[in-house]
This record gives structure tokens, C-alpha cells and sequence, in this order.
């Protein structure tokens, strides 16, 4: 065989893939197409650019701004009231300060929740901890069951069984990322090394004395890295949540967008992409020195 020939029986099953995800594509633009699914609107390029037009000026400009006075007027030209729209604007972000301290609430709550829920269930569901698949393969199937559901499903559901605001958003992150903590824990455990239960025999300790030792020493740094990234990522989701009536950030989009406000939807889209800005350094910051010092 020549070398070109060795390349492909090589990189075949690669080939193969890629083939099977091109007609993927194409088999669903065409399906959507044969439906009428493809359409962009009416309009939408005039859509597009009244849209961006009012987000190229967000509205907390106005909040800064002197003597803009806002009059309601009745059909007839009666006055029906004025408003200082300052004011009105520096109402609007104090209510953006307080969405954001919601969402704060809810990642870092829902978050703690599922870690801590999730550190004795990866110890049961990790695969070297001596105990019987019966119990470790449920527990597993838990995990993939729990991270394959969406937030924003599992917040759809809570809202209905405990009612609007902040709890039904806790309990959705919480949910949710108990999947991806358990799993990313049972990781973990399962990247022991394999002379470690050698060794806490060796001492006279029991298997899950070893492991609790050995990796409480060994593997609190990875545990802390996992739990800043998977906070951070929920800061991130819990930024939409108010979509579905958990409260925060999402709720005020929701009201920006219903009502075609889309100065207040660029104000709070900076306010999103700063506050995940801001997180991620921390986060970074935090790790860096955290980890530095386990």
C-alpha cells in the first residue's frame, strides 16, 4: 500500500463522520426549507436597523442627561402627564442593581447546593471505591440524567411546583450542575493513583478512609477549580432564568424586549457581558491563588 493509501484507511472512520454530520445538515436545512421554517420575516433587514439604531444609543445615557422632559398626551392633545426621563432612567438601573444581586443569589446558592450534594454521590458513583455497580451505575445514570436536562427546563418546572422568583431559579442551577459536579468529582476519584489503597492498607486504613484522605490532600485543588469554573458558568445561566420568572437579569430582558425597548436591552446586554467579564477574572484570580497555596 502506498503512503496515500495507508493516510486514508487511517483517517477513515474521521471521513466517515465528518461525511455523516454534512448530510445531517443538509437533510435538516432541507427539511426546514421544504416546510416554510426558513423564513426571516417581514421586513427584517428594516427591522434589523431600527433595532440597532436604538441599541446604538443604550439607555443609561439618558440617565446622565439635563432637562429631558417626557409628555404623555391623550389623542385630543390633552396632557396627561410629564416625566423627568433622568429619573426615569436612574430608577431603571437601580432596579438593574438589584436584578443583579438576584442573580448573583441565585448562581452562588444554586451552585453551593449542588456541590455539596454532589461530593458524597461522586464517592458513591466513582468506579474504584470498592462498593457494587448496583449502586454506582444508578448514581452515574443520575449524573448524565441531571446534566442532559437544561436549566431553563428544570426552571420551566420548578416555577410551576414552587411559585415565581429566585427559589424556583436556585434549585434549577442546583439540579442541573449536580450532574456536572458529580461527574467532574468522580473524575476525580477514579484518577487516584492506583498504589493509594495499597498504601492506606499498608497504614491500616479502610478503603474509604484512603480515599478521603489521600484525596481530600491530593485533589482539594482540582475540587476548588472545578467548583469556580462550574460557578462562573452558572453566573453565566442564571442570567436567563428571569426569562421563565426566577427574577434577576433575565426578567428585565424579557420586559426590554416584549416592549421593544432596545435602548434598555443594550444597557443591559453591557450589563450582562461586564458582569460575566468581571466574574471570570475574578474566578481566574481566585484559582490562581487558591491553587497556588493547596
Amino acid at each position: 500500500m502506498n503512503k496515500v493509501a495507508i493516510a486514508f484507511s487511517s483517517r477513515w472512520p474521521a471521513y466517515a463522520v465528518l461525511a455523516g454530520y454534512l448530510c445531517l445538515v443538509t437533510l435538516f436545512s432541507w427539511q426546514l426549507a421544504a416546510a416554510g421554517e426558513l423564513s426571516a420575516g417581514r421586513q427584517p433587514i428594516t427591522n434589523l436597523l431600527r433595532a440597532a439604531a436604538d441599541m446604538s444609543r443604550p439607555s443609561f445615557l439618558d440617565a446622565f442627561a439635563d432637562n429631558q422632559r417626557v409628555e404623555y398626551r391623550s389623542d385630543d392633545g390633552r396632557l396627561l402627564r410629564v416625566e423627568d426621563k433622568a429619573q426615569v432612567e436612574q430608577n431603571f438601573l437601580a432596579g438593574i442593581g438589584r436584578a443583579i444581586l438576584t442573580t448573583l443569589q441565585i448562581a452562588t446558592l444554586g451552585s453551593f447546593l449542588a456541590a455539596l450534594l454532589a461530593l458524597p454521590l461522586a464517592f458513591l458513583g466513582a468506579r474504584n471505591n470498592g462498593l457494587p455497580n448496583l449502586i454506582g451505575i444508578p448514581i452515574r445514570g443520575l449524573f448524565s440524567a441531571l446534566r442532559s436536562i437544561h436549566t431553563l427546563v428544570f426552571g420551566l418546572i420548578l416555577v410551576g411546583v414552587v411559585g415565581l422568583g429566585p427559589t424556583a431559579g436556585i434549585l434549577a442551577i442546583a439540579l442541573h450542575s449536580l450532574g456536572s459536579y458529580g461527574k467532574l468529582f468522580a473524575e476525580t476519584i477514579e484518577a487516584a493513583p492506583k498504589n493509594l489503597m495499597e498504601s492506606g492498607a499498608a497504614l491500616g486504613l479502610t478503603r474509604w478512609q484512603t480515599l478521603w484522605r489521600g484525596l481530600r490532600r491530593g485533589f482539594y485543588a482540582q475540587w476548588i477549580a472545578t467548583h469556580l469554573y462550574l460557578w462562573e458558568f452558572n453566573v453565566r445561566d442564571s442570567t436567563v432564568l428571569g426569562l421563565i420568572g426566577a427574577g434577576g437579569l433575565g426578567l428585565l430582558v424579557t420586559e426590554a424586549v416584549s416592549l421593544f425597548q432596545w435602548d434598555r436591552l443594550a444597557t443591559l446586554l453591557i450589563v450582562i457581558v461586564a458582569l460575566v467579564a468581571l466574574f471570570d477574572r475574578v474566578s481566574g484570580w481566585l484559582r490562581t491563588r487558591l491553587l497556588g497555596q493547596v
